[in-house]
């Protein structure tokens, strides 16, 4: 193993630098690095006490780029955050299901897609684009609504 407290400190901040780091991830890069354990707690500890490491915040902070920026469903965001290294207890407190909030995301995504998609008045190409909401994270009951109120019938189900 390798490095002190202080050198891990500046690699962490680094780190955080370039990006927003949950304090999991930070942990494992640290130990990445070659630090040891008891130096990478003092080191988070301190992190977060100064207010560098807060998880709380990145995760309301990914929840916005998956939801404004990526356009995910609400399921696609949890796995979002849940792959970042945040807890289950931080993802539910920041996380929770909105349907409306669905809705207008989902019709955000249609509106945009629909666009550069002619093929949304076939059969397949509605299936195609009903595989691609699910993998976008969107519950079936939503998909149904917008594409019903976007008058693609539901035949693509």
């Amino acid at each position: 193993m390798t490095g002190s407290a202080p050198e891990a400190k500046r690699y962490a901040l680094k780190l955080l630098a370039y990006r927003g780091r949950s304090e999991q991830e930070l942990g494992e890069r640290l130990a990445r690095k070659g630090f040891e354990s008891d130096v990478i707690e003092s080191v988070t500890r301190d992190l977060k006490k100064a207010g560098f490491i807060d998880d709380t915040q990145l995760a309301l902070s990914l929840k916005r780029q998956a939801r404004e920026g990526r356009l995910l469903g609400h399921r696609a965001t949890r796995i979002f955050l849940l792959k970042r290294g945040l807890s289950r207890e931080v993802v539910d407190a920041v996380l929770d299901y909105d349907q409306d909030d669905e809705l207008n995301v989902l019709q955000r995504l249609l509106e945009k897609k629909a666009r550069s998609a002619d093929d949304m008045q076939t059969l397949a190409g509605r299936r195609r684009f009903w595989n691609f909401l699910v993998r976008k994270g969107y519950s079936t009951e939503v998909i149904r609504r917008v594409m019903k109120e976007f008058d693609f019938d539901e035949e693509a189900s």
